[in-house]
């Protein structure tokens, strides 16, 4: 019979116990588990990762096992512990990480001078179609945009990471279906599709987390399509 794990108890020396899984005929036992130092661990692998690291992945830190919940009220308080600081710990739709926060950026980029990247009216639209009304075909975005979609936006959003081909409908010709990916979510830092914001905010969001070269475009706003 095991032990189901207590919810965590911090102590004064920031100390919990855990109940660890035990066989029927043995006596119960308890490991101590210092919270400190495991935020400090967690702290550490967040910090030196360049991906968001997901749960799964947090837990192969411990040294007792955490279930879901007791992990995210560490990562919480860690979260907490950075709150007054230029960098957060942020949750989005891979996992967490740190991040410059969005008023640090301007004088990062005194560093780094380079110009994101700036998306013409064509691709934020088709990229706004496709995250709202996802999966859809390229017919489908060509009828709600009310014009021809030319495959080099379809191409520029794919090598971007933020749209890909999930199948294909089961109709004549077996169209290609289009969603987005965790990584625009990543991007946007939101953790999943109901969080996305206006079809405005989108352009500017995509302009400050953008990074990579891209060809010159006209504007990086959308408007909604009608």
């Amino acid at each position: 019979m095991s032990v189901q794990a207590e919810p965590l108890v911090q102590s004064d020396k920031s100390v919990i116990v855990l109940p660890l899984p035990v066989e029927e005929d043995d006596e119960q036992f308890v490991q101590t588990f210092d919270t400190a130092q495991f935020k400090r661990v967690l702290e550490t692998a967040l910090l030196t990762s360049s991906e968001p690291l997901s749960l799964t992945e947090l837990k192969k830190l411990g040294d007792v096992p955490l279930d879901n919940r007791q992990l995210e009220v560490l990562l919480e308080e860690l979260a907490q512990d950075w709150n007054e600081r230029g960098i957060e710990l942020t949750k989005v739709a891979s996992g967490w990480r740190f991040r410059a926060k969005p008023e640090m950026q301007r004088y990062l980029d005194r560093l780094n001078p380079q110009k994101p990247p700036r998306y013409s009216r064509a691709v934020l639209e088709t990229l706004a179609i496709i995250a709202y009304h996802q999966p859809v075909t390229r017919g489908d975005i060509e009828e709600i945009r009310g014009v021809s979609v030319s495959s080099q936006i379809l191409k520029t959003l794919e090598t971007r990471g933020w749209v890909e081909v999930i199948g294909t409908r089961d109709t004549p010709g077996k169209p290609e279906l289009f969603a987005t990916t965790g990584q625009l979510l990543d991007d946007l830092n939101l953790r999943a599709l109901q969080e996305l914001p206006s079809l405005d905010e989108i352009g500017v969001l995509l302009e400050q987390e953008s990074s990579e070269p891209s060809a010159p475009q006209n504007t990086i706003t959308a408007t909604a399509p009608q």
